[in-house]
């Protein structure tokens, strides 16, 4: 009896691996390869009116002088912006940008590579977050880009050393596809 019924756990067990298999390689066949153009050339919406300054919604932003050339992340930190910067052949139109809501610890200007990623963790502010993309670290705090999974973007608490450059959801989901392991990530002043 113990070897049959073995035998179909492990019969079980396999079919429920494929049917897994399956459907996921079903799931990343039906998938675009890349986000819609319209929404790569559609600005998101500002974090908060004082944010946005006064800056015309409808107009693009230029990507800062001197932020380097080919595909990059460019941070302002004057600005509060970020650029997701593409190559120029395969992406003919404006970079995409966004506001952003800046941590109290700030990574120095210069050129950094992404060295870690992670889907979702709860930030060094005690707030669950997600598409974490870090890039540098500044007075012992990892810097990095996330979105809250609540899909607010307040200001940080001035009294806590938090690392986390906050943007909404969808922009933080366009970093997540942008920003890979090694990717270049350029913060101006």
């Amino acid at each position: 009896m113990a070897r049959s019924s073995s035998g179909i756990v492990a019969g079980l067990t396999a079919a429920a691996i494929a049917a897994v298999g399956f459907l996921g390689y079903q799931a990343s066949a039906t998938a675009p390869a890349h986000p819609p153009k319209a929404a790569a050339q559609e600005p998101a919406p500002a974090a908060s009116p004082a944010a946005a300054g006064k800056q015309d919604p409808a107009k693009p932003v230029a990507v800062p002088e001197g932020s380097g050339t080919g595909v990059r992340v460019v941070y302002s930190l004057g600005q509060k912006r970020v650029w997701l910067v593409g190559d120029a052949a395969q992406q003919p139109q404006q970079p995409r940008s966004f506001v952003v809501v800046p941590s109290t610890v700030h990574p120095k200007p210069g050129t950094y590579l992404v060295g870690s990623r992670s889907g979702s963790v709860t930030g060094s502010d005690g707030v669950p977050i997600e598409h974490v993309v870090r890039f540098a670290t500044q007075e012992g705090v990892a810097v990095g880009f996330s979105a809250r999974v609540d899909g607010t973007t307040p200001d940080p608490d001035p009294n806590k050393k938090t690392g986390g450059i906050r943007m909404s959801r969808a922009d933080g989901d366009a970093m997540w596809a942008f920003a890979t392991i090694n990717s270049k990530v350029v913060v101006v002043p």
